[in-house]
Protein backbone atom coordinates (compact mmCIF):
# COMPACT_ATOMS: atom_id res chain seq x y z
CA UNK A 1 0.00 0.00 0.00
CA UNK A 2 1.64 3.30 -0.90
CA UNK A 3 2.61 5.14 2.15
CA UNK A 4 2.76 9.08 2.64
CA UNK A 5 6.08 10.83 2.47
CA UNK A 6 5.50 12.00 6.13
CA UNK A 7 5.52 9.81 8.65
CA UNK A 8 4.78 10.99 12.44
CA UNK A 9 7.19 9.41 14.44
CA UNK A 10 3.74 8.38 16.77
CA UNK A 11 2.24 6.88 13.49
CA UNK A 12 4.88 4.73 13.00
CA UNK A 13 3.03 1.13 14.78
CA UNK A 14 -0.08 1.98 12.58
CA UNK A 15 1.81 2.42 9.33
CA UNK A 16 2.17 -0.46 7.32
CA UNK A 17 6.28 -1.14 6.67
CA UNK A 18 6.61 -3.03 3.02
CA UNK A 19 6.71 -1.19 -0.03
CA UNK A 20 5.01 -2.00 -3.34
CA UNK A 21 7.34 -1.01 -6.16
CA UNK A 22 6.39 0.05 -9.80
CA UNK A 23 8.90 -0.66 -12.14
CA UNK A 24 9.51 0.32 -15.68
CA UNK A 25 12.91 -0.31 -17.48
CA UNK A 26 13.48 -3.71 -16.49
CA UNK A 27 11.60 -7.05 -16.32
CA UNK A 28 11.59 -8.17 -12.83
CA UNK A 29 9.13 -4.98 -11.12
CA UNK A 30 9.85 -6.55 -7.36
CA UNK A 31 12.96 -7.05 -7.42
CA UNK A 32 14.16 -3.27 -7.82
CA UNK A 33 12.03 -1.84 -4.46
CA UNK A 34 15.70 -0.84 -1.97
CA UNK A 35 16.00 0.58 1.62
CA UNK A 36 18.05 3.75 1.33
CA UNK A 37 19.45 3.59 5.22
CA UNK A 38 20.73 7.51 5.21
CA UNK A 39 22.15 8.06 8.61
CA UNK A 40 19.55 10.89 8.69
CA UNK A 41 21.65 13.24 6.81
CA UNK A 42 22.92 14.61 3.88
CA UNK A 43 20.33 16.13 1.59
CA UNK A 44 22.50 16.95 -1.48
CA UNK A 45 23.47 13.33 -1.81
CA UNK A 46 20.16 11.49 -0.89
CA UNK A 47 18.12 13.91 -3.24
CA UNK A 48 20.55 13.26 -5.99
CA UNK A 49 20.54 9.75 -5.76
CA UNK A 50 17.02 9.23 -4.84
CA UNK A 51 16.07 10.79 -8.03
CA UNK A 52 18.37 9.28 -10.27
CA UNK A 53 16.95 6.20 -8.81
CA UNK A 54 13.63 6.56 -9.15
CA UNK A 55 13.72 7.99 -12.77
CA UNK A 56 15.20 4.40 -13.71
CA UNK A 57 12.58 2.81 -12.33
CA UNK A 58 13.29 1.30 -8.96
CA UNK A 59 11.21 2.60 -5.97
CA UNK A 60 12.61 3.43 -2.76
CA UNK A 61 11.97 2.92 1.08
CA UNK A 62 13.85 6.37 2.14
CA UNK A 63 15.01 5.91 5.96
CA UNK A 64 15.88 9.40 7.12
CA UNK A 65 14.95 12.03 9.64
CA UNK A 66 13.12 15.67 9.58
CA UNK A 67 16.12 17.05 7.33
CA UNK A 68 15.25 14.39 4.70
CA UNK A 69 11.82 16.09 4.48
CA UNK A 70 12.05 16.79 0.54
CA UNK A 71 8.85 18.27 -0.73
CA UNK A 72 10.02 17.08 -3.83
CA UNK A 73 9.40 13.76 -3.39
CA UNK A 74 6.00 14.24 -0.93
CA UNK A 75 3.76 13.60 -4.53
CA UNK A 76 6.27 10.58 -5.94
CA UNK A 77 4.48 7.13 -5.79
CA UNK A 78 8.04 5.88 -5.84
CA UNK A 79 9.14 6.96 -2.71
CA UNK A 80 8.17 5.39 0.69
CA UNK A 81 9.05 7.91 3.53
CA UNK A 82 9.50 6.51 6.99
CA UNK A 83 10.91 9.42 9.30
CA UNK A 84 12.85 6.95 12.01
CA UNK A 85 15.14 9.53 12.88
CA UNK A 86 12.96 12.75 13.78
CA UNK A 87 14.50 16.23 14.82
CA UNK A 88 18.47 16.10 14.59
CA UNK A 89 18.53 19.63 16.66
CA UNK A 90 21.72 19.97 18.69
CA UNK A 91 19.92 22.21 21.04
CA UNK A 92 18.30 19.78 23.79
CA UNK A 93 19.25 18.28 26.59
CA UNK A 94 21.86 14.66 26.58
CA UNK A 95 19.17 12.65 27.78
CA UNK A 96 16.43 14.08 25.08
CA UNK A 97 19.24 13.58 22.58
CA UNK A 98 20.18 9.11 24.13
CA UNK A 99 16.25 8.74 23.73
CA UNK A 100 15.98 9.75 20.26
CA UNK A 101 18.37 7.80 19.52
CA UNK A 102 17.66 4.47 21.39
CA UNK A 103 13.91 5.39 19.55
CA UNK A 104 15.28 5.51 16.64
CA UNK A 105 17.47 2.35 16.52
CA UNK A 106 13.94 0.49 17.77
CA UNK A 107 12.27 1.62 15.09
CA UNK A 108 15.26 0.88 12.78
CA UNK A 109 15.36 -2.87 14.11
CA UNK A 110 11.69 -3.24 13.58
CA UNK A 111 11.65 -1.91 10.25
CA UNK A 112 14.19 -4.39 8.66
CA UNK A 113 12.49 -7.27 10.38
CA UNK A 114 9.34 -6.63 8.18
CA UNK A 115 11.22 -4.92 5.25
CA UNK A 116 10.09 -6.41 1.77
CA UNK A 117 12.89 -4.60 -0.39
CA UNK A 118 15.59 -7.45 -0.84
CA UNK A 119 18.23 -4.61 -1.31
CA UNK A 120 19.42 -2.42 1.50
CA UNK A 121 21.60 0.68 0.57
CA UNK A 122 23.74 2.39 3.45
CA UNK A 123 24.38 5.75 2.78
CA UNK A 124 25.91 6.72 5.86
CA UNK A 125 26.33 5.02 9.78
CA UNK A 126 23.94 5.76 12.51
CA UNK A 127 24.91 7.32 15.75
CA UNK A 128 26.96 4.41 17.00
CA UNK A 129 28.98 3.20 14.59
CA UNK A 130 31.00 -0.12 16.21
CA UNK A 131 27.14 -1.16 16.49
CA UNK A 132 26.38 -0.51 13.04
CA UNK A 133 29.35 -1.73 11.61
CA UNK A 134 29.11 -5.21 13.59
CA UNK A 135 25.70 -6.86 15.15
CA UNK A 136 23.16 -4.41 12.92
CA UNK A 137 25.19 -5.33 9.68
CA UNK A 138 24.65 -9.20 10.84
CA UNK A 139 21.04 -8.67 11.77
CA UNK A 140 20.62 -7.29 8.04
CA UNK A 141 22.62 -10.39 6.50
CA UNK A 142 20.39 -13.01 8.64
CA UNK A 143 17.28 -11.47 7.57
CA UNK A 144 18.85 -12.35 4.39
CA UNK A 145 18.82 -8.73 3.05
CA UNK A 146 21.92 -8.08 0.12
CA UNK A 147 23.73 -5.04 1.72
CA UNK A 148 25.02 -2.45 -0.48
CA UNK A 149 27.67 0.25 0.96
CA UNK A 150 28.51 3.90 -0.03
CA UNK A 151 31.57 4.35 1.31
CA UNK A 152 32.30 8.13 1.81
CA UNK A 153 35.42 7.88 3.80
CA UNK A 154 37.15 5.21 3.88
CA UNK A 155 38.64 5.34 7.44
CA UNK A 156 37.82 8.82 8.68
CA UNK A 157 39.13 8.28 12.47
CA UNK A 158 42.39 7.99 10.92
CA UNK A 159 41.87 11.15 8.82
CA UNK A 160 41.05 13.13 11.82
CA UNK A 161 44.15 11.75 13.45
CA UNK A 162 41.86 9.93 16.01
CA UNK A 163 42.67 5.72 14.38
CA UNK A 164 42.16 2.93 16.66
CA UNK A 165 42.68 -0.95 16.71
CA UNK A 166 39.18 -1.11 17.34
CA UNK A 167 38.28 1.10 14.71
CA UNK A 168 40.01 -0.52 11.74
CA UNK A 169 38.58 -3.90 13.20
CA UNK A 170 35.34 -2.93 13.11
CA UNK A 171 35.53 -0.92 9.54
CA UNK A 172 37.18 -4.50 8.29
CA UNK A 173 33.72 -6.28 9.66
CA UNK A 174 31.70 -3.58 7.50
CA UNK A 175 33.48 -4.03 4.38
CA UNK A 176 33.54 -8.31 4.24
CA UNK A 177 29.80 -8.57 5.40
CA UNK A 178 28.67 -5.61 2.81
CA UNK A 179 27.95 -7.79 -0.63
CA UNK A 180 28.99 -4.80 -2.61
CA UNK A 181 30.77 -1.17 -1.90
CA UNK A 182 30.47 1.94 -4.26
CA UNK A 183 33.60 4.56 -3.31
CA UNK A 184 34.33 8.17 -5.24
CA UNK A 185 37.99 7.67 -6.54
CA UNK A 186 40.55 4.62 -7.64
CA UNK A 187 42.65 5.73 -4.30
CA UNK A 188 39.64 4.69 -1.89
CA UNK A 189 39.14 1.53 -3.70
CA UNK A 190 43.15 0.60 -3.39
CA UNK A 191 42.64 1.31 0.09
CA UNK A 192 40.29 -0.83 0.91
CA UNK A 193 41.90 -3.40 -1.48
CA UNK A 194 45.14 -3.10 0.44
CA UNK A 195 44.16 -2.00 4.17
CA UNK A 196 40.93 -4.58 4.41
CA UNK A 197 41.41 -7.33 2.33
CA UNK A 198 38.00 -6.71 -0.16
CA UNK A 199 37.97 -8.13 -2.69
CA UNK A 200 38.38 -5.88 -6.62
CA UNK A 201 34.95 -7.33 -8.03
CA UNK A 202 33.01 -6.05 -4.30
CA UNK A 203 33.95 -2.68 -4.99
CA UNK A 204 32.70 -0.15 -7.77
CA UNK A 205 34.11 3.28 -8.32
CA UNK A 206 31.06 6.21 -9.08
CA UNK A 207 31.41 9.52 -9.28
CA UNK A 208 30.31 12.19 -6.77
CA UNK A 209 26.80 13.33 -8.34
CA UNK A 210 26.49 17.24 -8.51
CA UNK A 211 24.71 18.63 -6.16
CA UNK A 212 21.36 19.52 -7.57
CA UNK A 213 19.59 19.78 -4.48
CA UNK A 214 20.51 23.47 -2.99
CA UNK A 215 18.43 26.09 -5.10
CA UNK A 216 19.94 28.38 -8.20
CA UNK A 217 17.79 31.17 -8.80
CA UNK A 218 18.56 34.11 -11.27
CA UNK A 219 20.10 35.73 -8.58
CA UNK A 220 23.45 37.60 -10.04
CA UNK A 221 27.38 37.71 -8.28
CA UNK A 222 26.24 41.51 -7.94
CA UNK A 223 23.11 41.19 -5.68
CA UNK A 224 25.17 38.56 -3.92
CA UNK A 225 27.60 40.29 -3.30
CA UNK A 226 25.12 43.31 -2.31
CA UNK A 227 23.83 41.13 0.25
CA UNK A 228 26.97 40.43 1.93
CA UNK A 229 27.43 43.87 2.16
CA UNK A 230 30.42 43.10 -0.04
CA UNK A 231 31.56 45.66 -3.49
CA UNK A 232 31.56 44.79 -6.78
CA UNK A 233 35.78 45.32 -6.84
CA UNK A 234 36.17 42.25 -3.35
CA UNK A 235 38.15 39.82 -4.63
CA UNK A 236 36.22 37.65 -2.28
CA UNK A 237 37.32 33.64 -0.85
CA UNK A 238 35.00 31.38 0.43
CA UNK A 239 35.61 28.78 2.71
CA UNK A 240 32.23 26.65 3.04
CA UNK A 241 30.82 23.87 5.49
CA UNK A 242 32.01 22.45 8.43
CA UNK A 243 34.30 23.54 10.06
CA UNK A 244 36.59 20.94 11.72
CA UNK A 245 40.62 20.60 12.11
CA UNK A 246 41.39 18.28 9.10
CA UNK A 247 39.90 20.93 6.77
CA UNK A 248 43.06 23.20 7.67
CA UNK A 249 40.94 26.47 8.19
CA UNK A 250 43.95 28.22 9.95
CA UNK A 251 46.21 27.66 6.78
CA UNK A 252 43.91 29.77 4.35
CA UNK A 253 43.53 32.22 7.57
CA UNK A 254 47.07 33.02 7.44
CA UNK A 255 47.53 32.82 3.13
CA UNK A 256 44.33 35.74 3.36
CA UNK A 257 46.43 37.77 5.38
CA UNK A 258 49.64 37.38 3.49
CA UNK A 259 47.64 38.36 0.38
CA UNK A 260 45.77 41.57 2.34
CA UNK A 261 49.07 42.69 3.30
CA UNK A 262 50.17 43.26 -0.25
CA UNK A 263 46.93 44.47 -1.51
CA UNK A 264 43.84 45.38 0.19
CA UNK A 265 40.68 44.26 -1.76
CA UNK A 266 40.60 41.23 -0.86
CA UNK A 267 38.10 39.51 1.51
CA UNK A 268 37.81 36.45 2.89
CA UNK A 269 33.90 34.69 3.29
CA UNK A 270 33.75 31.84 6.11
CA UNK A 271 30.61 30.16 6.33
CA UNK A 272 29.80 26.89 8.11
CA UNK A 273 29.02 25.85 11.49
CA UNK A 274 32.04 24.76 13.93
CA UNK A 275 31.80 20.61 14.74
CA UNK A 276 32.88 18.68 17.62
CA UNK A 277 35.54 20.65 17.70
CA UNK A 278 35.71 23.39 20.64
CA UNK A 279 38.86 24.59 21.63
CA UNK A 280 40.15 24.31 17.77
CA UNK A 281 37.26 26.79 16.76
CA UNK A 282 38.00 28.92 20.00
CA UNK A 283 41.70 29.38 18.99
CA UNK A 284 40.49 30.26 15.42
CA UNK A 285 37.59 32.76 16.40
CA UNK A 286 39.93 34.42 18.31
CA UNK A 287 42.77 35.09 15.66
CA UNK A 288 39.91 36.53 13.38
CA UNK A 289 38.10 38.44 15.94
CA UNK A 290 40.13 41.61 14.72
CA UNK A 291 39.83 41.36 11.09
CA UNK A 292 36.04 40.07 11.11
CA UNK A 293 35.40 43.75 13.37
CA UNK A 294 36.80 45.37 10.30
CA UNK A 295 35.28 43.62 7.48
CA UNK A 296 38.20 41.81 6.08
CA UNK A 297 36.77 37.96 6.92
CA UNK A 298 32.91 37.45 6.78
CA UNK A 299 31.88 34.88 9.42
CA UNK A 300 28.46 32.97 9.37
CA UNK A 301 29.57 30.35 11.75
CA UNK A 302 26.61 28.69 12.01
CA UNK A 303 24.93 25.77 9.33
CA UNK A 304 23.93 27.42 6.22
CA UNK A 305 20.46 25.76 5.14
CA UNK A 306 20.17 25.55 1.07
CA UNK A 307 17.80 28.54 0.48
CA UNK A 308 20.86 30.72 1.87
CA UNK A 309 23.75 28.56 -0.36
CA UNK A 310 24.05 30.31 -3.35
CA UNK A 311 24.28 33.68 -2.00
CA UNK A 312 27.53 32.67 -0.61
CA UNK A 313 28.81 30.56 -4.05
CA UNK A 314 27.05 33.59 -6.34
CA UNK A 315 29.11 36.29 -4.17
CA UNK A 316 32.64 34.63 -3.85
CA UNK A 317 34.87 34.57 -6.72
CA UNK A 318 36.66 31.21 -5.85
CA UNK A 319 36.64 28.69 -3.39
CA UNK A 320 39.49 27.46 -1.59
CA UNK A 321 39.23 24.13 -0.37
CA UNK A 322 42.75 23.98 2.41
CA UNK A 323 42.18 20.77 3.57
CA UNK A 324 45.35 18.50 5.63
CA UNK A 325 43.36 15.26 4.24
CA UNK A 326 40.46 13.96 2.63
CA UNK A 327 38.81 11.44 0.24
CA UNK A 328 36.37 13.72 -1.59
CA UNK A 329 34.75 16.69 -1.16
CA UNK A 330 31.03 17.53 -1.70
CA UNK A 331 31.84 21.23 -0.72
CA UNK A 332 33.94 21.13 -4.45
CA UNK A 333 31.07 19.64 -5.98
CA UNK A 334 28.80 21.70 -4.82
CA UNK A 335 31.04 25.15 -5.89
CA UNK A 336 31.25 23.70 -9.47
CA UNK A 337 27.67 23.66 -9.71
CA UNK A 338 27.77 27.28 -9.32
CA UNK A 339 30.34 27.40 -11.69
CA UNK A 340 32.58 28.26 -9.09
CA UNK A 341 36.60 28.01 -9.72
CA UNK A 342 38.37 25.68 -6.97
CA UNK A 343 41.44 26.07 -5.47
CA UNK A 344 42.26 22.43 -3.70
CA UNK A 345 45.37 21.20 -1.63
CA UNK A 346 46.63 18.47 -3.31
CA UNK A 347 45.88 15.71 -0.72
CA UNK A 348 43.38 12.50 -1.71
CA UNK A 349 41.89 12.93 -5.17
CA UNK A 350 40.96 16.88 -4.94
CA UNK A 351 43.79 17.79 -7.77
CA UNK A 352 42.15 14.79 -10.37
CA UNK A 353 39.36 17.48 -10.33
CA UNK A 354 41.22 20.36 -10.97
CA UNK A 355 41.78 21.40 -14.56
CA UNK A 356 44.86 24.01 -14.23
CA UNK A 357 43.38 27.37 -15.21
CA UNK A 358 40.24 25.83 -16.18
CA UNK A 359 38.39 24.96 -13.43
CA UNK A 360 41.02 26.16 -10.78
CA UNK A 361 44.58 25.40 -9.33
CA UNK A 362 46.14 23.15 -7.13
CA UNK A 363 48.44 24.28 -4.55
CA UNK A 364 51.01 21.92 -1.53
CA UNK A 365 48.50 21.31 1.41
CA UNK A 366 49.53 22.58 4.86
CA UNK A 367 51.77 25.10 3.48
CA UNK A 368 50.19 28.80 3.81
CA UNK A 369 52.69 30.71 1.72
CA UNK A 370 51.74 28.66 -1.24
CA UNK A 371 48.33 28.93 -1.01
CA UNK A 372 48.97 32.66 -0.89
CA UNK A 373 50.58 32.14 -4.13
CA UNK A 374 48.00 29.82 -5.64
CA UNK A 375 45.22 32.44 -4.37
CA UNK A 376 47.29 35.76 -6.46
CA UNK A 377 47.68 33.50 -9.31
CA UNK A 378 44.29 32.96 -9.07
CA UNK A 379 43.15 36.90 -9.25
CA UNK A 380 45.90 36.99 -11.96
CA UNK A 381 44.51 34.95 -14.54
CA UNK A 382 42.44 34.58 -17.80
CA UNK A 383 40.10 32.46 -15.55
CA UNK A 384 39.02 35.22 -13.22
CA UNK A 385 39.12 37.81 -15.40
CA UNK A 386 36.47 35.90 -17.48
CA UNK A 387 35.33 34.89 -14.86
CA UNK A 388 30.99 35.86 -15.72
CA UNK A 389 31.82 33.97 -18.67
CA UNK A 390 33.77 30.93 -17.24
CA UNK A 391 30.96 29.97 -14.93
CA UNK A 392 28.66 28.18 -17.31
CA UNK A 393 31.59 26.02 -18.95
CA UNK A 394 32.90 24.82 -14.71
CA UNK A 395 29.11 24.14 -14.66
CA UNK A 396 28.85 21.92 -17.70
CA UNK A 397 31.98 20.14 -17.00
CA UNK A 398 31.38 18.96 -13.71
CA UNK A 399 27.93 18.41 -14.81
CA UNK A 400 29.34 15.62 -17.38
CA UNK A 401 31.93 14.13 -15.35
CA UNK A 402 29.29 14.07 -12.55
CA UNK A 403 26.17 13.10 -13.51
CA UNK A 404 23.37 11.61 -11.28
CA UNK A 405 22.18 9.68 -14.43
CA UNK A 406 25.71 7.72 -14.39
CA UNK A 407 25.74 7.29 -10.80
CA UNK A 408 21.81 5.91 -11.30
CA UNK A 409 22.60 3.52 -13.81
CA UNK A 410 25.88 1.93 -12.50
CA UNK A 411 23.99 1.34 -8.99
CA UNK A 412 21.14 0.00 -10.75
CA UNK A 413 23.56 -2.59 -12.29
CA UNK A 414 24.98 -3.59 -9.12
CA UNK A 415 21.94 -3.94 -8.12
CA UNK A 416 20.68 -6.10 -10.54
CA UNK A 417 23.27 -8.57 -10.36
CA UNK A 418 23.26 -8.65 -6.90
CA UNK A 419 19.36 -9.65 -7.61
CA UNK A 420 20.66 -12.28 -9.88
CA UNK A 421 22.72 -14.20 -7.38
CA UNK A 422 20.31 -14.25 -4.90
CA UNK A 423 17.62 -15.62 -7.17
CA UNK A 424 20.22 -18.17 -8.04
CA UNK A 425 20.89 -19.04 -4.25
CA UNK A 426 16.73 -19.55 -3.63
CA UNK A 427 17.52 -21.84 -6.49
CA UNK A 428 19.82 -24.12 -5.50
CA UNK A 429 18.74 -24.05 -2.15
CA UNK A 430 15.40 -25.26 -3.64
CA UNK A 431 16.66 -27.72 -5.22
CA UNK A 432 18.96 -29.27 -2.41
CA UNK A 433 15.78 -29.13 -0.36
CA UNK A 434 13.62 -30.57 -2.97
CA UNK A 435 16.87 -33.73 -3.72
CA UNK A 436 16.85 -34.13 0.54
CA UNK A 437 13.37 -34.50 0.86
CA UNK A 438 13.38 -37.38 -2.80
CA UNK A 439 16.07 -39.33 -0.98
CA UNK A 440 14.66 -39.73 2.41
CA UNK A 441 11.07 -40.59 0.98
CA UNK A 442 12.51 -42.98 -1.29
CA UNK A 443 12.49 -46.45 -0.54
CA UNK A 444 15.96 -48.35 -0.35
Amino acid sequence: MKQNFKVRENDLDRQSLGSTSRFTMFEAPSDFAVSLLTGGSDRPYVFGLATSLTSKGATLDLIGSDELDFAEFRSKPQINFFNLRGSLRLDVGTLRKVFRVLTYYGRLVRYAATAKPRIFHILWNNKFELFDRTLLMLYYRLLGKRIVFTVHNVNADRRDSRDTRINRFTLRIQYRLAHHIFVHTEKMKLELIDEFGVQPPRVTVIPFGINNAVPNTSLTPTDAKRRLGLHDDDKAILFFGRITPYKGLEYLITAFRQVLARQKDYRLIVAGRPDRCEEYWRSIRQGISEDARIGHILLKAEFIPDDETEVYFKAADVLVLPYREIYQSGVLFLGHSFGLPVLAADVGSLKDEIVEGKTGFAFRPEDPVDLARAIEQYFASDLYMDLNNRRREIRDYATERHSWDVVGQMTMSVYADLLRGYSAERSLNRDISSNASLDVNTPS
